[in-house]
């Protein structure tokens, strides 16, 4: 937990970084006879040490008189936000956004606020989220000593790791409900534990996320998703309600007991192939990887069923479970190549566990695979670019706690990874063409562009799955010999 000289010497550290474009601003604010402060998440951050290049500003000087302080210093500005009071302006490198102090109030039946100028500092800051978003640095001179405003105790609360909110946590929900979003993807991305009174509230008011828009709700989720500690945020959702407003096939897996019984459940089992797949990631958090993780077993409930010598079986989860994806990613309107990727993902996270031996049992014993080369081929074919992300999501799916299977199943994907390379290097798996071009096909077939060249080209790419590359001539007879099956004339 940081200590409060901690954050103040981040802090300090932070606003010296940002000095010459935060002092420049507020000098000219100063200059036009009106105040500037740097609030809200910028303080927050600095506080942390990890404020970036966006900074938020507030001010009591209105729209148009900010566009007039901003003449002749911005690089650019923009106004898209200035319906609700924001101005936009880039400056060194720095985004930054300008805000005249509000004390809206909000159409409770849409979330839309009803924007209403403020008179005061004090008034901007009793209407924020939370009490960590809730400080203010006045400007040009931060170091003054009441330069710093923190009216809810929200430094004490970034110390102990704390989320609350400003006021009553029922008026600020009932004010936006998305808060209650915005709550759980702090969690996430600050590690901080929700207060119990703020809880209480998401739980009993779930159901005002029903007036939220998909899209906000998308981007909070991708946000949560992408935080340090998406578990955290995750569990919050699902222990209040709002997963069945956001995501409610992730509660649904919650009392479905997993085939191997070595889970409490399948709920548990998906959250921990959410870690173990972040715990593999290379370049930064990876939405699509952790998407599938997510919904990789979603499919489960649906195919359930109790076998008549005892146990659970899931059939075809996965074949369920990547339509039942694509359906939730599509409703929250995610991009469509999140949606086909995840998809993917999904439908062939279990395939690799036919790759034991015969029959699919004892996987692990290198060498010993039911898999021919052709069926390496399909594999690396149909996962096509999410290959990657395919070998990260599989080894995420072994939770077992036996050791012995842990290790087989890591043996098993090593080997199929290791075939996968050697085939690669001697025959470009990742780019597998039949071995006639359709030039070919269409002069030895003397036919024009058209249905007939297409399915000869599959049929040879068939061809080249099951047996790798044949010699050309091996391949020109198995054309001719397709055309006659086909009843073709040739040439």
């Amino acid at each position: 937990m940081p200590a409060l000289t901690e954050l103040q010497q981040n802090a300090v550290g932070e606003l010296l970084r940002v000095a010459p474009v935060a002092v420049e601003l507020g000098q000219r604010f100063a200059a036009a006879g009106h105040a500037l402060h740097l609030v809200g998440g910028s303080v927050r951050d600095a506080l942390l040490g990890r404020l970036g290049e966006d900074l938020d500003f507030t001010t009591g000087a209105r729209p148009e008189q900010v566009q007039v302080v901003l003449e002749g210093w911005a690089e650019a500005t923009w106004d898209t936000g200035i319906a609700f009071g924001t101005v936009g302006a880039q400056r060194r490198g720095f985004r930054i956004e300008i805000t005249t102090y509000r004390a809206e109030a909000y159409d409770r039946s849409s979330r839309n606020p009803v924007v209403s100028y403020g008179d005061s500092l004090s008034d901007d800051l009793a209407r924020r989220d939370f009490a960590v978003n809730a400080m203010a640095v006045a400007l040009p001179d931060w170091k003054a000593p009441d330069a710093f405003v923190d009216p809810y105790g929200g430094m004490d609360d970034l110390a102990a790791e704390r989320l609350r909110t400003p006021g009553r946590p029922e008026d600020s929900f009932g004010d936006d409900p998305l808060r209650m979003l915005r709550a759980a993807r702090f969690a996430s991305q600050l590690g901080f534990a929700v207060l119990p009174e703020v809880v209480a509230a998401m739980a009993a008011m779930a159901d005002r996320l029903e007036i939220v828009s998909v899209e906000r709700i998308a981007d909070e989720l991708a946000k949560l998703l992408l935080g340090a500690h998406p578990r955290a945020g995750l569990e919050l959702l699902v222990d209040t309600g709002l997963a069945a407003h956001v995501l409610p096939e992730l509660p649904a897996l919650r009392l479905e007991i997993d085939e191997h019984h070595q889970h409490k459940d399948v709920y548990d089992h998906t959250l921990q192939v959410l870690e173990r797949a972040i715990a593999l990631e290379q370049d930064g958090p990876d939405l699509v990887l952790r998407l599938a993780a997510l919904l990789h077993d979603i499919g489960k409930p649906r195919t359930r069923r109790k076998e008549p010598q005892g146990g659970v079986s899931f059939h075809h989860h996965e074949v369920v479970g990547a339509s039942m994806a694509r359906r939730r990613l599509k409703a929250l309107r995610f991009p469509k190549d999140v949606v086909a990727a995840v998809t993917l993902l999904t439908e062939l996270h279990l395939r690799f566990h036919g790759y034991g031996v015969a029959g699919g049992k004892g996987a692990g014993q290198p060498g010993t695979s039911a898999w021919t080369d052709s069926a390496v081929r399909r594999y690396v074919t149909d996962a096509g670019d999410e290959l990657d992300r395919l070998h990260k999501l599989v080894r995420s799916d072994c939770t077992t706690r036996n050791r012995r299977r842990a290790a087989a199943l890591a043996a098993a994907y090593d080997d199929l990874e290791a075939r996968i390379a050697r085939l690669s290097e001697q025959e470009e798996l990742g780019r597998i063409r039949p071995d006639l071009t359709g030039d070919d096909i269409m002069a030895l077939l003397g036919v024009a562009p058209g249905p007939v060249v297409g399915r000869a080209y599959t049929h040879l790419r068939e061809l080249r799955m099951e047996h790798g590359p044949l010699p050309r001539d091996q391949a020109e007879a198995a054309l001719r010999a397709w055309a006659q099956e086909q009843g073709l004339p040739l040439p």
